[in-house]
Protein backbone atom coordinates (compact mmCIF):
# COMPACT_ATOMS: atom_id res chain seq x y z
CA UNK A 1 0.00 0.00 0.00
CA UNK A 2 1.24 3.48 -0.83
CA UNK A 3 2.26 5.46 2.20
CA UNK A 4 0.04 8.25 3.44
CA UNK A 5 1.72 11.62 3.09
CA UNK A 6 2.47 12.79 6.60
CA UNK A 7 2.40 16.44 7.67
CA UNK A 8 5.70 18.23 7.41
CA UNK A 9 7.75 17.81 10.58
CA UNK A 10 8.08 20.97 12.65
CA UNK A 11 11.83 21.17 12.12
CA UNK A 12 11.39 20.81 8.34
CA UNK A 13 8.67 23.45 8.00
CA UNK A 14 9.58 26.74 6.39
CA UNK A 15 8.73 28.92 9.37
CA UNK A 16 8.91 32.12 7.35
CA UNK A 17 6.26 30.75 4.96
CA UNK A 18 3.93 30.08 7.91
CA UNK A 19 4.69 33.60 9.14
CA UNK A 20 3.84 34.96 5.69
CA UNK A 21 0.52 33.10 5.83
CA UNK A 22 -0.18 34.60 9.23
CA UNK A 23 0.60 38.09 7.91
CA UNK A 24 -1.57 37.44 4.84
CA UNK A 25 -4.52 36.57 7.10
CA UNK A 26 -4.05 39.89 8.93
CA UNK A 27 -3.69 41.86 5.70
CA UNK A 28 -6.78 40.24 4.18
CA UNK A 29 -8.69 41.08 7.36
CA UNK A 30 -7.63 44.73 7.01
CA UNK A 31 -9.13 44.78 3.53
CA UNK A 32 -12.21 42.66 4.28
CA UNK A 33 -13.32 44.49 7.41
CA UNK A 34 -14.82 47.39 5.44
CA UNK A 35 -17.03 44.97 3.52
CA UNK A 36 -18.17 43.30 6.73
CA UNK A 37 -19.76 46.47 8.09
CA UNK A 38 -20.35 48.69 5.02
CA UNK A 39 -21.52 48.15 1.40
CA UNK A 40 -18.02 48.89 0.09
CA UNK A 41 -18.66 46.44 -2.74
CA UNK A 42 -20.68 49.21 -4.43
CA UNK A 43 -19.04 52.42 -3.23
CA UNK A 44 -15.52 53.78 -2.75
CA UNK A 45 -14.30 54.03 0.82
CA UNK A 46 -12.49 57.24 -0.14
CA UNK A 47 -15.90 58.91 -0.48
CA UNK A 48 -17.15 57.48 2.82
CA UNK A 49 -14.31 58.07 5.28
CA UNK A 50 -13.30 61.65 4.57
CA UNK A 51 -11.98 63.16 7.80
CA UNK A 52 -9.75 62.62 10.82
CA UNK A 53 -8.52 59.23 11.90
CA UNK A 54 -11.02 57.47 9.62
CA UNK A 55 -9.40 59.00 6.53
CA UNK A 56 -5.83 58.41 7.77
CA UNK A 57 -6.44 54.76 8.68
CA UNK A 58 -8.33 54.18 5.44
CA UNK A 59 -5.37 55.58 3.49
CA UNK A 60 -3.00 53.36 5.48
CA UNK A 61 -4.99 50.24 4.62
CA UNK A 62 -5.47 51.34 1.02
CA UNK A 63 -1.75 51.93 0.49
CA UNK A 64 -0.21 49.07 2.45
CA UNK A 65 -2.87 46.33 2.31
CA UNK A 66 -5.35 46.75 -0.54
CA UNK A 67 -4.52 44.40 -3.46
CA UNK A 68 -1.30 43.28 -1.77
CA UNK A 69 -2.46 40.49 0.53
CA UNK A 70 -4.86 38.61 -1.71
CA UNK A 71 -1.97 38.22 -4.20
CA UNK A 72 0.21 37.09 -1.28
CA UNK A 73 -2.33 34.44 -0.32
CA UNK A 74 -2.60 33.31 -3.96
CA UNK A 75 1.21 33.17 -4.19
CA UNK A 76 1.36 30.97 -1.09
CA UNK A 77 -1.39 28.78 -2.53
CA UNK A 78 0.74 28.05 -5.60
CA UNK A 79 3.84 27.67 -3.44
CA UNK A 80 2.10 25.13 -1.22
CA UNK A 81 0.75 23.23 -4.22
CA UNK A 82 4.28 22.55 -5.45
CA UNK A 83 5.35 21.34 -2.01
CA UNK A 84 2.41 18.91 -2.12
CA UNK A 85 3.41 17.88 -5.65
CA UNK A 86 6.98 17.15 -4.60
CA UNK A 87 5.93 15.20 -1.52
CA UNK A 88 3.28 13.19 -3.38
CA UNK A 89 5.90 12.27 -6.00
CA UNK A 90 8.23 11.06 -3.23
CA UNK A 91 5.46 8.84 -1.83
CA UNK A 92 4.34 7.53 -5.23
CA UNK A 93 0.93 9.20 -5.07
CA UNK A 94 -0.91 10.94 -7.89
CA UNK A 95 -0.71 14.70 -7.42
CA UNK A 96 -3.62 15.47 -9.82
CA UNK A 97 -5.90 13.12 -7.85
CA UNK A 98 -4.88 14.49 -4.44
CA UNK A 99 -5.00 18.09 -5.57
CA UNK A 100 -8.40 17.62 -7.24
CA UNK A 101 -9.79 16.20 -4.00
CA UNK A 102 -8.40 19.19 -2.13
CA UNK A 103 -10.03 21.56 -4.61
CA UNK A 104 -13.39 19.79 -4.39
CA UNK A 105 -13.38 20.20 -0.61
CA UNK A 106 -12.32 23.84 -0.98
CA UNK A 107 -15.19 24.39 -3.43
CA UNK A 108 -17.68 22.83 -1.00
CA UNK A 109 -16.51 24.95 1.94
CA UNK A 110 -16.37 28.02 -0.30
CA UNK A 111 -20.03 27.58 -1.31
CA UNK A 112 -21.11 27.35 2.33
CA UNK A 113 -18.99 30.39 3.18
CA UNK A 114 -20.10 32.52 0.22
CA UNK A 115 -23.83 31.80 0.35
CA UNK A 116 -24.47 31.35 4.07
CA UNK A 117 -21.79 33.42 5.83
CA UNK A 118 -20.18 36.19 3.73
CA UNK A 119 -20.30 37.13 0.05
CA UNK A 120 -16.61 38.09 -0.19
CA UNK A 121 -15.42 34.47 -0.25
CA UNK A 122 -12.17 33.64 -2.06
CA UNK A 123 -12.27 29.87 -1.61
CA UNK A 124 -14.56 29.20 -4.58
CA UNK A 125 -12.25 31.21 -6.82
CA UNK A 126 -9.18 29.36 -5.57
CA UNK A 127 -10.88 25.99 -6.05
CA UNK A 128 -11.93 26.70 -9.64
CA UNK A 129 -8.54 28.18 -10.55
CA UNK A 130 -6.89 25.25 -8.78
CA UNK A 131 -8.20 22.93 -11.49
CA UNK A 132 -6.71 25.27 -14.11
CA UNK A 133 -3.41 25.07 -12.22
CA UNK A 134 -3.24 21.34 -13.04
CA UNK A 135 -2.44 22.33 -16.62
CA UNK A 136 0.68 24.23 -15.53
CA UNK A 137 2.26 22.57 -12.49
CA UNK A 138 4.78 20.51 -14.48
CA UNK A 139 6.38 23.58 -16.06
CA UNK A 140 9.91 24.51 -14.99
CA UNK A 141 10.39 27.17 -12.34
CA UNK A 142 11.63 29.91 -14.65
CA UNK A 143 8.90 29.14 -17.17
CA UNK A 144 6.27 29.49 -14.44
CA UNK A 145 7.71 32.89 -13.49
CA UNK A 146 7.69 34.09 -17.09
CA UNK A 147 4.19 32.82 -17.87
CA UNK A 148 2.81 34.17 -14.58
CA UNK A 149 4.41 37.59 -15.07
CA UNK A 150 3.21 37.97 -18.66
CA UNK A 151 -0.27 36.64 -17.88
CA UNK A 152 -0.60 39.35 -15.25
CA UNK A 153 1.31 42.33 -16.60
CA UNK A 154 -0.06 42.50 -20.15
CA UNK A 155 -3.77 42.61 -19.17
CA UNK A 156 -3.01 44.84 -16.15
CA UNK A 157 -1.25 47.46 -18.27
CA UNK A 158 -3.90 47.35 -21.01
CA UNK A 159 -6.74 47.66 -18.49
CA UNK A 160 -4.98 50.48 -16.63
CA UNK A 161 -4.54 52.49 -19.83
CA UNK A 162 -8.16 51.86 -20.83
CA UNK A 163 -9.43 53.04 -17.46
CA UNK A 164 -7.29 56.19 -17.55
CA UNK A 165 -8.70 56.94 -21.02
CA UNK A 166 -12.25 56.20 -19.87
CA UNK A 167 -12.00 58.35 -16.75
CA UNK A 168 -10.68 61.28 -18.79
CA UNK A 169 -13.12 61.16 -21.70
CA UNK A 170 -16.22 59.37 -20.39
CA UNK A 171 -16.69 60.99 -16.98
CA UNK A 172 -20.47 61.40 -17.42
CA UNK A 173 -20.94 57.69 -18.08
CA UNK A 174 -18.87 56.85 -15.01
CA UNK A 175 -20.97 59.25 -12.92
CA UNK A 176 -24.16 57.51 -14.09
CA UNK A 177 -22.66 54.15 -13.19
CA UNK A 178 -21.67 55.48 -9.76
CA UNK A 179 -25.26 56.62 -9.13
CA UNK A 180 -26.52 53.12 -9.92
CA UNK A 181 -23.91 51.66 -7.57
CA UNK A 182 -25.06 53.93 -4.73
CA UNK A 183 -28.61 52.62 -5.19
CA UNK A 184 -27.29 49.06 -4.87
CA UNK A 185 -25.32 50.12 -1.79
CA UNK A 186 -28.44 51.53 -0.13
CA UNK A 187 -30.36 48.33 -0.83
CA UNK A 188 -27.51 46.21 0.49
CA UNK A 189 -27.16 48.28 3.66
CA UNK A 190 -30.88 48.15 4.38
CA UNK A 191 -31.00 44.35 4.08
CA UNK A 192 -27.91 43.70 6.20
CA UNK A 193 -29.16 46.13 8.85
CA UNK A 194 -32.79 45.01 9.07
CA UNK A 195 -33.39 41.89 6.96
CA UNK A 196 -34.27 38.38 8.08
CA UNK A 197 -31.73 35.60 7.65
CA UNK A 198 -33.43 34.55 4.40
CA UNK A 199 -33.39 38.13 3.08
CA UNK A 200 -29.74 38.50 4.07
CA UNK A 201 -28.94 35.22 2.31
CA UNK A 202 -30.61 36.44 -0.89
CA UNK A 203 -28.66 39.70 -0.69
CA UNK A 204 -25.47 37.78 -0.01
CA UNK A 205 -26.00 35.72 -3.17
CA UNK A 206 -26.68 38.89 -5.18
CA UNK A 207 -23.53 40.51 -3.85
CA UNK A 208 -21.50 37.38 -4.61
CA UNK A 209 -22.74 37.24 -8.20
CA UNK A 210 -22.05 40.96 -8.68
CA UNK A 211 -18.35 40.07 -8.57
CA UNK A 212 -18.31 36.38 -9.49
CA UNK A 213 -20.01 36.43 -12.88
CA UNK A 214 -18.42 35.39 -16.17
CA UNK A 215 -16.58 38.72 -16.45
CA UNK A 216 -15.35 38.27 -12.90
CA UNK A 217 -13.99 34.82 -13.68
CA UNK A 218 -12.01 36.20 -16.64
CA UNK A 219 -10.63 38.90 -14.34
CA UNK A 220 -9.62 36.27 -11.78
CA UNK A 221 -7.89 34.31 -14.52
CA UNK A 222 -5.69 37.32 -15.26
CA UNK A 223 -5.40 38.94 -11.83
CA UNK A 224 -5.39 36.02 -9.35
CA UNK A 225 -4.24 32.92 -11.21
CA UNK A 226 -0.86 34.39 -12.25
CA UNK A 227 0.12 34.50 -8.57
CA UNK A 228 -0.50 30.75 -8.33
CA UNK A 229 2.09 30.36 -11.08
CA UNK A 230 4.53 32.81 -9.51
CA UNK A 231 4.30 31.06 -6.15
CA UNK A 232 4.83 27.72 -7.89
CA UNK A 233 7.84 29.16 -9.71
CA UNK A 234 9.43 30.38 -6.48
CA UNK A 235 8.86 26.94 -4.94
CA UNK A 236 10.45 25.07 -7.85
CA UNK A 237 13.44 27.41 -7.89
CA UNK A 238 13.64 27.08 -4.08
CA UNK A 239 14.20 30.79 -3.60
CA UNK A 240 12.33 30.71 -0.29
CA UNK A 241 13.59 27.27 0.74
CA UNK A 242 17.20 28.45 0.73
CA UNK A 243 17.09 32.26 1.00
CA UNK A 244 20.76 32.50 1.97
CA UNK A 245 21.72 31.12 -1.45
CA UNK A 246 19.58 33.71 -3.23
CA UNK A 247 20.12 36.64 -0.87
CA UNK A 248 21.30 39.18 -3.46
CA UNK A 249 18.38 38.44 -5.76
CA UNK A 250 15.86 38.64 -2.91
CA UNK A 251 17.34 41.91 -1.63
CA UNK A 252 17.03 43.52 -5.07
CA UNK A 253 13.43 42.34 -5.44
CA UNK A 254 12.54 43.60 -1.95
CA UNK A 255 14.06 47.07 -2.40
CA UNK A 256 12.91 47.73 -5.96
CA UNK A 257 9.39 46.39 -5.43
CA UNK A 258 8.94 48.32 -2.18
CA UNK A 259 10.11 51.67 -3.59
CA UNK A 260 8.27 51.42 -6.91
CA UNK A 261 5.21 49.75 -5.40
CA UNK A 262 4.85 52.33 -2.64
CA UNK A 263 5.23 55.20 -5.13
CA UNK A 264 2.46 53.75 -7.30
CA UNK A 265 0.21 53.09 -4.30
CA UNK A 266 0.47 56.79 -3.40
CA UNK A 267 -0.48 57.84 -6.95
CA UNK A 268 -4.19 58.71 -6.42
CA UNK A 269 -3.34 60.75 -3.33
CA UNK A 270 -0.65 62.88 -4.96
CA UNK A 271 -2.30 63.33 -8.38
CA UNK A 272 -6.02 63.02 -9.14
CA UNK A 273 -8.19 60.46 -7.37
CA UNK A 274 -10.29 58.79 -10.06
CA UNK A 275 -10.96 55.36 -11.57
CA UNK A 276 -7.84 55.39 -13.73
CA UNK A 277 -5.32 56.22 -11.01
CA UNK A 278 -6.92 53.88 -8.48
CA UNK A 279 -6.79 51.00 -10.95
CA UNK A 280 -3.09 51.65 -11.61
CA UNK A 281 -2.60 51.86 -7.85
CA UNK A 282 -4.30 48.51 -7.28
CA UNK A 283 -3.25 46.42 -10.25
CA UNK A 284 0.36 47.60 -10.55
CA UNK A 285 1.32 48.97 -7.13
CA UNK A 286 -0.40 46.33 -5.01
CA UNK A 287 1.40 43.27 -6.42
CA UNK A 288 4.77 45.02 -6.29
CA UNK A 289 4.30 45.49 -2.55
CA UNK A 290 3.29 41.83 -2.37
CA UNK A 291 6.72 40.77 -3.59
CA UNK A 292 8.41 43.32 -1.35
CA UNK A 293 6.62 41.72 1.61
CA UNK A 294 7.45 38.16 0.50
CA UNK A 295 11.15 38.75 -0.05
CA UNK A 296 11.64 41.33 2.71
CA UNK A 297 10.02 39.22 5.44
CA UNK A 298 11.83 36.09 4.24
CA UNK A 299 15.16 37.88 4.57
CA UNK A 300 14.36 39.49 7.92
CA UNK A 301 13.21 36.21 9.46
CA UNK A 302 16.65 34.72 8.81
CA UNK A 303 17.76 36.84 11.78
CA UNK A 304 17.09 35.04 15.07
CA UNK A 305 15.74 38.13 16.83
CA UNK A 306 13.22 38.86 14.07
CA UNK A 307 12.22 35.20 13.80
CA UNK A 308 11.49 35.04 17.53
CA UNK A 309 9.49 38.27 17.32
CA UNK A 310 7.36 37.14 14.37
CA UNK A 311 7.16 33.44 15.19
CA UNK A 312 3.74 33.72 16.95
CA UNK A 313 2.24 34.71 13.58
CA UNK A 314 3.13 31.25 12.29
CA UNK A 315 0.40 29.78 14.53
CA UNK A 316 -2.17 31.76 12.56
CA UNK A 317 -0.49 30.67 9.33
CA UNK A 318 -0.65 26.96 10.18
CA UNK A 319 -4.41 27.33 10.67
CA UNK A 320 -5.02 29.81 7.86
CA UNK A 321 -8.30 28.36 6.57
CA UNK A 322 -9.76 28.00 10.07
CA UNK A 323 -8.76 31.57 10.91
CA UNK A 324 -10.04 32.99 7.62
CA UNK A 325 -13.47 31.42 8.20
CA UNK A 326 -13.44 32.43 11.87
CA UNK A 327 -13.07 36.10 10.89
CA UNK A 328 -16.11 35.89 8.61
CA UNK A 329 -18.27 34.14 11.20
CA UNK A 330 -17.38 36.57 14.00
CA UNK A 331 -17.75 39.72 11.89
CA UNK A 332 -21.06 38.76 10.26
CA UNK A 333 -22.45 37.96 13.71
CA UNK A 334 -21.23 41.33 14.94
CA UNK A 335 -22.59 43.38 12.06
CA UNK A 336 -25.52 41.59 10.41
CA UNK A 337 -29.13 41.92 11.53
CA UNK A 338 -29.36 38.32 12.78
CA UNK A 339 -26.42 39.01 15.11
CA UNK A 340 -25.66 42.24 16.97
CA UNK A 341 -26.88 44.37 14.05
CA UNK A 342 -24.01 46.88 13.95
CA UNK A 343 -23.89 47.09 10.13
CA UNK A 344 -23.32 50.69 9.06
CA UNK A 345 -23.03 51.81 12.68
CA UNK A 346 -19.28 51.79 13.35
CA UNK A 347 -16.56 54.14 12.17
CA UNK A 348 -13.51 53.04 10.22
CA UNK A 349 -11.38 53.75 13.29
CA UNK A 350 -13.52 51.49 15.48
CA UNK A 351 -13.43 48.70 12.92
CA UNK A 352 -9.66 49.10 12.59
CA UNK A 353 -9.26 48.56 16.33
CA UNK A 354 -11.62 45.57 16.17
CA UNK A 355 -9.36 43.95 13.57
CA UNK A 356 -6.45 43.78 15.99
CA UNK A 357 -8.62 42.71 18.93
CA UNK A 358 -10.06 39.79 16.94
CA UNK A 359 -6.69 38.93 15.42
CA UNK A 360 -5.15 38.94 18.90
CA UNK A 361 -7.81 36.48 20.08
CA UNK A 362 -7.06 34.32 17.04
CA UNK A 363 -3.35 34.42 17.83
CA UNK A 364 -3.90 33.20 21.38
CA UNK A 365 -6.49 30.60 20.35
CA UNK A 366 -4.24 29.26 17.57
CA UNK A 367 -1.29 28.97 19.97
CA UNK A 368 -3.35 27.07 22.54
CA UNK A 369 -4.94 24.82 19.91
CA UNK A 370 -1.62 23.87 18.31
CA UNK A 371 -0.12 23.03 21.69
CA UNK A 372 -2.57 20.13 21.81
CA UNK A 373 -3.36 19.35 18.18
CA UNK A 374 -1.33 18.95 15.01
CA UNK A 375 -3.83 20.64 12.67
CA UNK A 376 -6.44 23.35 12.81
CA UNK A 377 -10.03 22.03 12.80
CA UNK A 378 -10.73 22.88 9.15
CA UNK A 379 -7.25 21.81 8.09
CA UNK A 380 -7.84 18.42 9.70
CA UNK A 381 -11.13 17.82 7.85
CA UNK A 382 -9.54 19.07 4.61
CA UNK A 383 -6.71 16.60 4.99
CA UNK A 384 -9.12 13.78 5.85
CA UNK A 385 -11.11 14.45 2.68
CA UNK A 386 -7.94 14.69 0.56
CA UNK A 387 -6.43 11.36 1.61
CA UNK A 388 -9.60 9.45 2.46
CA UNK A 389 -8.37 8.46 5.91
CA UNK A 390 -7.90 10.08 9.29
CA UNK A 391 -4.57 11.31 10.59
CA UNK A 392 -3.67 11.44 14.26
CA UNK A 393 -5.07 14.73 15.50
CA UNK A 394 -3.57 15.01 18.99
CA UNK A 395 0.09 15.56 19.55
CA UNK A 396 2.00 12.58 20.96
CA UNK A 397 2.36 14.15 24.40
CA UNK A 398 -1.41 14.43 24.62
CA UNK A 399 -2.08 10.75 24.06
CA UNK A 400 -2.89 8.63 27.03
Amino acid sequence: MKELINPIEEKKRLVHVDILRGIAILGIFLVNMSSFHMPILYIDGYDVWTTGSDRLLYMFSDIFAQTSFYPLFAFLFGFGAIILYERSAEKGKSFPVLFSRRMLFLLFIGCIHAFFIWHGDILITYAVLGFVFLLFYKLKGKTLLIVGSLLYMIPAMILSLLMVFTSLFFSEELATEATASYELAEQSQDVYQHGSFIEVTKQRMQDWYYVNNIVGFVMYLFFVFPFFLLGAGFAKLRWLHEPSLHKRKLVVIAIVCFIVGLAIKWLPYVTIYHTGTTLIQDELGGPLLTFAYITGITLLVQKDSVRRLLHPLSYIGKMSMSNYLFQSIVCTLLFYSYGFGLYGEVSYTTSFILIFVIYGVQLLASYIWLKHYRFGPMEYVWRWFTYGKQSAMKRQSEKG
